[in-house]
């Protein structure tokens, strides 16, 4: 049975989070909570799913403002690449966060590395690290699917001006880690900045800027 994946734009700079899961066994993860999502709260107490994972696809206080709430709400746990929570709990962006409006940083309760695999019921999450929009950024792999965060969006890429950013490191990890998927891949980015919410990597391969002219 493929994944069911639903979207909900959250929080003021409208952050797109997502629910995931395996119908067959009613395991499900999220994806940057931005804050509440009542109707993601909804498809997980009508379907009776159980949400085992949260994760953060960087450190940026508006793709993690929602942890503390639904890890209270579900028990599931927090999941962050080490060099990101190495970086945001640092006092400054914990005062950053705060400065903007956000709730600082507080807890990941899984450390996760380039190729780390999440288990979701018959479902299987790769992690793969795409630095360059910060420095522990990832990228969540299913086989079909690829949860882009803000390194990869319909037609563009993430802004690498920002503290921790690298445009070498963003080029770097497009070309080495996204580039060889499968062109049928779903593209599910953090943010609804093009045409249209999602893609494919066949469709952004022929008109992203970010992997037509770099490569």
């Amino acid at each position: 049975m493929p994944l069911s994946v639903t979207a909900a734009q959250v929080g003021p700079l409208g952050v797109l989070t997502y629910l995931v899961a395996c119908p067959e066994t009613g395991e499900a993860l999220l994806i940057d909570p931005g804050g509440p999502a009542p109707s993601l709260e909804a498809q997980l107490r009508d379907h009776g799913w159980r949400l085992q994972w949260i994760v953060n696809t960087h450190g940026h206080a508006d793709h993690s403002a929602g942890n503390d709430l639904w890890a209270a709400q579900t028990g599931a746990k927090v999941v962050m690449h080490r060099l990101d929570w190495e970086f945001f709990s640092r006092p400054e962006m914990q005062d950053a966060a705060l400065a903007e409006g956000f709730p600082p940083l507080t807890r990941v309760d899984l450390l996760v590395e380039d190729g780390t695999r999440l288990p979701l019921g018959r479902q299987e999450a790769e992690v793969l690290h795409t630095p360059g929009h910060t420095p522990g950024a990832i990228c969540l792999y299913f086989p079909g699917h690829l949860f882009t965060g803000d390194t990869l969006f319909v037609d563009a890429a993430g802004r690498t001006d920002l503290p921790g950013g690298s445009l070498d490191q963003l080029i770097q990890s497009l070309q080495e880690k996204i580039m060889p998927l499968p062109d049928a891949t779903r593209i599910w980015p953090g943010h609804d900045y093009g045409e249209t919410p999602a893609s494919t990597l066949g469709q952004e391969k022929a008109t992203n800027p970010y992997l037509t002219d770099f490569f």
